[in-house]
């Protein structure tokens, strides 16, 4: 910073306005500070920036997996959204291992994040890693998975809402025998569900167990699970899956057995993945606004690392919205 603030002759404390992105500096002198730093190679020092800020400038995201559409396209909306504020993004994947995510939690800690964003896989009632967390005054918001028992930041979705808008459509379409395959055993799942079934209940509608079925969380299980629900007679003629994945692998059970979507089996899924509208049979889902869980999660947690007072927790949950498809267009 000196060799520039010389060769240009203005202070150093411009050239550190500038690299850092703050201050009032013209456009011009702006201008003429970064094209010499290029020049020079110049490239921050961010140990040394630590010592003096006492922040690395770093946010941990733990995600339970990074192949799966829904939080590749969170990690996206979480690095766009933090880059302006001068935040870098550590992604980690513990693979629905709650002890890795516990060492994927501690070895972040190590490396001095400034906070963390967690879409955790902890069981009920196990909250040691948050404690630890929030004993080194860590700030951190939950995605997507809220943790009961534990007072914390959380974005994500209205579950129970999600599974009363699918099952209804599904309704509205003419489905009178409506199956579910369900997700793994986790909060988000069992509100999806108690949705489906609150939304049959009301429209006078059977809730049979035969025809809720556990589908897993990807295209294989939700293919073994569809498979083992065509065995349930009658078949069902509308099947509501815990997400778009699970669709996807129901879609190919059913084609498979050579029923048609919609006429024999209308199929509703959850997500709004990307590529749901250029499948065979393009998918209804429920969207639940992936980007803005993103989106809105980074801004918390900015919000909480630069706030000089302890924030209280605050819950954020984005109303589903339904995208109708070729599978439920009868």
């Amino acid at each position: 910073m000196m060799d520039i603030a010389r060769d240009l002759k203005v202070s150093v404390v411009t050239v550190s306005k500038v690299l850092r992105n703050q201050g009032r500096i013209s456009d011009a002198t702006r201008k003429r500070v970064l094209q010499h730093a290029k020049k020079l190679n110049y490239q921050m020092n961010w140990v040394a920036r630590s010592l003096v800020t006492r922040r690395t400038y770093t946010i941990g995201l733990l995600l339970p997996e990074f192949a799966h559409p829904f939080f590749a396209e969170i990690a996206r909306a979480v690095a766009h959204t933090v880059r302006p504020h001068g935040y870098h993004v550590m992604i980690s994947s513990f693979e629905e291992d709650p002890e890795l995510e516990t060492s994927e939690v501690d070895c972040l800690l190590a490396r001095q994040v400034d906070g963390l964003i967690i879409a955790s896989a902890q069981p009920l009632r196990c909250l040691d890693m948050f404690e630890r967390v929030q004993q080194r005054k860590i700030p951190y918001v939950l995605i997507d998975r809220p943790v009961e028992g534990l007072r914390a930041c959380f974005v994500g979705v209205d579950n129970l809402a999600i599974g009363r808008l699918a099952t209804e459509h599904l309704i509205a379409r003419g489905c009178s025998r409506i199956g579910h395959l369900r997700g793994p055993e986790m909060g988000i799942a069992v509100d999806r569900l108690e949705g489906y079934r609150c939304a049959l209940a009301r429209s006078g509608l059977r809730v049979l167990p035969s025809y809720i079925v556990a589908g897993g969380h990807g295209d294989a299980t939700g293919y073994e699970g569809m498979r083992k629900m065509l065995k349930t007679p009658p078949v069902p003629d509308g099947v509501f899956c815990y997400n778009d994945l699970v669709a996807i692998g129901a879609m190919r059970a059913i084609l498979e057995a050579g029923l048609k979507l919609p006429d024999d089996i209308a199929l509703v899924g959850a997500g709004n993945v990307q590529y749901c509208d250029v499948l065979a049979v393009p998918l209804t889902t429920v969207d639940q606004g992936t980007c803005r869980i993103g989106v809105l999660a980074a801004e918390l947690l900015i919000a909480r690392i630069s706030s000089k007072r302890p924030m209280r927790p605050k819950t954020i949950l984005i109303p589903p919205r339904l995208v109708e498809r070729e599978s439920t267009r009868r």
